[in-house]
């Protein structure tokens, strides 16, 4: 089983490469991207300036279009924009156009100036002209007007397998800064959510199960099917209208995390004002998965049941709840098992189509926010993020199987 699970994890490798690379060349290639909008919002801020609609026709100028697509990327073919995503590449850490013999600033309130010397540029410190400046790589590009321009970039290592998923073009922020803010709040709903979800649906599963064709079978199959058609962020719409506004019962806040006085209440007030504002989105976050949790568990429970194995601990005389809770629940309880890799992707995804409902500032609104806007950083660490998250809670998934279920032996 050991050999299994290693095969399993060297195969994330490849998948993972896939997944990434299917993503990434979809959305680059995707019309609307940074510099489309970039572009957009020039040209709209100079007709805007202008008073006029007459610059609406006249494009950017070649050089100022250049930067962008420089700055953005696009100057690369994909493959190599892909590789330096990845890390595998060096890419630009900064930057930066240069004239010969004239100071620029380089940060951090250092100047430099670039010279030739002996036939090839090299670049001074402006503060001290006999010091030589290193790990700077200079270029010279010549442009379609036949002048030269010269740039010089500092490179480096730095894509998602050094941990670094770049900054994001909306918040002007690194990713992973954004994603731990925000990665507690998605998590402590996907925590709970995934208790609550496995508690109720167990227990309602069994009881249906050993209930079968009464009045309540009836009655719950028909609710949790009727919320498994709703959407959750239709459901949580709905409940928002219903429970947190005027139109009928204002008992619940109008979506957030939490109160904007949180801070300055006492710990029963907070405990409180956080459960408020969890009990809907709970209900839309979870409801909706009821159906598919609660009828594997009772038609597992019931094939279970008729099996020999059952039927020959009747007859020996065990007590039915015995029989039920012990021999039939083990084996019932692996298909459920088996999904537990995938509800582990859901714990950090969130739901993002909830959170946007609710204006709950987690990842997953981070991520539709960002799908919207073409912000590519935050799109391609959640995507990273997610396609992790999936291939290692399929493992999970067999492992827990084969914890519950000692027949199975993965070869």
């Amino acid at each position: 089983m050991f050999a299994y699970f290693v095969r399993r994890l060297l195969l994330v490798i490849p998948t993972f490469i896939g997944c990434t690379l299917v993503v990434f060349v979809i959305v680059q290639l995707a019309p609307g991207g940074p510099l489309e909008q970039q572009l957009l919002a020039l040209k709209h801020g100079s007709t805007e300036t202008s008073g006029s609609s007459n610059l609406q026709g006249q494009s950017l100028p070649t050089e100022a279009l250049e930067e962008l697509k420089h700055f953005y990327g696009f100057d690369k073919p994909i493959y190599i924009r892909y590789l330096i995503w990845l890390g595998l590449w060096k890419r630009e850490a900064e930057s930066y156009v240069v004239q010969p013999n004239t100071p620029r600033l380089i940060g951090n309130g250092k100047s430099v100036i670039m010279s030739n010397e002996s036939g090839s540029w090299v670049l001074h410190d402006a503060d001290n002209p006999s010091q030589l400046v290193t790990g700077w790589i200079i270029s010279q590009n010549t442009e379609e007007s036949g002048a030269i321009k010269y740039r010089i970039a500092r490179e480096e290592y730095s894509g998602i397998l050094t941990g670094n998923f770049g900054k994001s073009y909306t918040y002007r922020k690194p990713v992973m800064d954004l994603i731990r803010e925000r990665m507690p709040i998605s998590v402590q709903f996907g925590i709970i959510s995934f208790i609550l979800t496995y508690v109720v649906c167990i227990y309602l599963g069994i009881q249906k199960a050993l209930n079968h064709n009464s009045r309540f079978d009836f009655i719950s199959s028909s609710i949790v099917f009727i919320a498994y058609s709703i959407p959750g962020w239709a459901l949580g719409a709905v409940l928002l209208v219903l429970l947190a506004t005027d139109s009928f019962l204002p008992f619940f806040p109008l979506g957030g995390f939490q109160d904007k006085m949180y801070s300055s209440f006492g710990l029963m007030d907070k405990i409180m004002d956080r459960s408020m504002h969890f009990i809907l989105p709970l209900i839309s976050y979870s409801l909706s998965g009821f159906a598919t949790l609660t009828m594997l568990m009772k038609n597992s429970l019931l094939d279970n049941l008729s099996q020999d194995y059952v039927r020959t601990a009747f007859a020996k005389g065990i007590r039915e709840d015995r029989v039920i809770w012990l021999h039939a629940m083990r084996n019932s309880v692996i298909p459920s098992a088996a999904g537990i890799g995938y509800i582990l992707s859901l714990l950090l995804a969130g739901s993002y189509l909830i959170e946007y409902a609710f204006n709950i500032d987690g990842i997953g609104k981070l991520s539709f926010e960002a799908i919207v806007a073409r912000d590519y950083p935050i799109v391609f660490c959640f995507t990273v993020l997610t396609v992790s998250i999936t291939l290692l809670g399929s493992i999970i998934s067999d492992l827990v199987v084969s914890l519950v279920d000692p027949r199975i032996r993965y070869q």
